[in-house]
């Protein structure tokens, strides 16, 4: 068995066990550069093409309090060939055993001293799948620890039937939270992951994870997500649309968008 064929195995067995794959790091120095570079410009250059209802701020009238952007695939040549062709897309495959599809590819960003803490969820509750087979990656930009808001996870918590109960959170990117979310289990099994640039982890859509509040009041945390839907599953699409409207609806109500 060849070292790729022997690394494969490897993470398939921990994603089955745990819910997730790590990788500290995943890309080195240089290519960390790159990808920074180019989020600069695309920054600069994209968003003004992008509709509101995809980028968010922390503060909607302050430009540098930028939270996340939606689907930045579509409207950028070196991000769609970052999900579609680069190494990521097969740690995807690995993972779920199957082709994927590439869905979103998102910038998270955690402004310091204001960047709120993301909400215990399930990825799948958004995504409206039969079955809910897909994984989210997360490639941190810049190093991460628990004051400017590391990710957790609840280890194994991708094994149990269905999803756990969600509800409305009030966090602007983040809409749903984990209801009933402390339990004992949940503390026992919970991890994370402080890490440096190029960190990555890749978890299934029904792990549950979140991340504290960027408690630094010098410090940004940066990050990308990416999202994939395994080929075998189908999209509620009836479900999917009337949740988008929904909360589209909420968001400009309340002024977020």
């Amino acid at each position: 068995m060849t070292a790729l064929a022997q690394q494969e195995d490897a993470d398939k067995a921990d994603f089955d066990r745990d819910g997730y794959i790590t990788r500290q790091p995943l890309f080195d120095a240089a290519k960390m550069a790159e990808i920074s570079g180019e989020l600069d410009r695309y920054i600069t250059q994209c968003i003004p093409k992008m509709p509101d209802t995809e980028v968010y701020y922390e503060n909607k009238d302050d430009p540098s309090t930028l939270k996340q952007l939606q689907n930045m695939f579509k409207y950028d040549d070196y991000f769609r060939d970052l999900i579609e062709t680069d190494t990521i897309r097969a740690l995807a495959e690995t993972a779920l055993g199957e082709e994927v599809n590439p869905v979103n590819l998102q910038y998270f960003n955690k402004p310091a001293g204001i960047g709120k803490g993301t909400p215990p969820h399930q990825d799948g509750y958004y995504f409206h799948l039969t079955p809910p087979k897909a994984v989210t990656g997360w490639l941190a930009l810049e190093p991460v620890d628990d004051e400017n808001g590391c990710i957790h996870y609840v280890r194994g918590s991708h094994k149990a039937d269905g999803f756990r109960p969600h509800g409305r959170s009030g966090v602007l990117g983040f809409s749903q939270g984990i209801t009933d979310f402390g339990t004992p289990e949940d503390a026992t099994n919970t991890v994370n992951f402080p890490g440096d640039a190029g960190t990555f982890l890749l978890h299934d859509s029904k792990t549950i994870h979140w991340a504290g509040a960027n408690r630094s009041t010098t410090r940004s945390r940066r990050a990308l997500g990416f999202i994939y839907f395994a080929k075998s599953t189908r999209i509620d699409e009836a479900a999917k649309a009337a949740y988008k409207a929904k909360l589209e609806s909420e968001l400009r109500q309340s002024q977020k968008i």
